[in-house]
């Protein structure tokens, strides 16, 4: 029996098919969705989600959000999410180097504000992780 998985951002679909397993960062740690998963709803923490289908494994960077899982179907609605092959590790470590200096200069930073930058510093931590964990 298989799992219908699917990713969403406020930007787009990010990914959705049918899978084996998914593992899911989750504020409480890792949970592992196997078909027959008892009804949840998580909230998403910023990490590593990992897809299995059959003797593949995809890696996508999320950050934050809620997965619901209901029956043999799996919907995370994410803040930020990338699968592995799209990671632009250039991009990535330019994004915490801008997101590190801003938090660095500013003097009465909106705390709404200070808290996106370190937000963004840590999803594209997570992106870098994913990207040089397989060279």
């Amino acid at each position: 029996m298989a799992l219908t998985l699917e990713i969403v951002t406020p930007e787009a679909r990010v990914y959705s098919d049918t899978i084996d397993t998914v593992v899911i960062p989750t504020v409480d740690g890792e949970i592992g969705i196997l078909p027959g998963h008892i009804p949840l709803l998580t909230q998403v923490e910023h990490g590593e989600l990992r897809v299995t289908k059959g003797s593949t494994v995809l890696l996508l960077a999320v950050g934050g959000g809620f997965a619901q899982i209901s029956g043999d179907k799996i919907s995370v609605l994410a803040e930020h999410a990338i699968a592995e092959e799209k990671i632009d590790e250039k991009a990535a470590e330019q994004a915490i180097h801008r997101a590190e200096l801003a938090m660095k200069e500013a003097k009465d930073m909106d705390p709404n504000e200070f808290e996106h930058l370190q937000t963004m510093v840590r999803f594209a931590g997570t992106q870098l992780a994913i990207k040089r964990r397989r060279r």
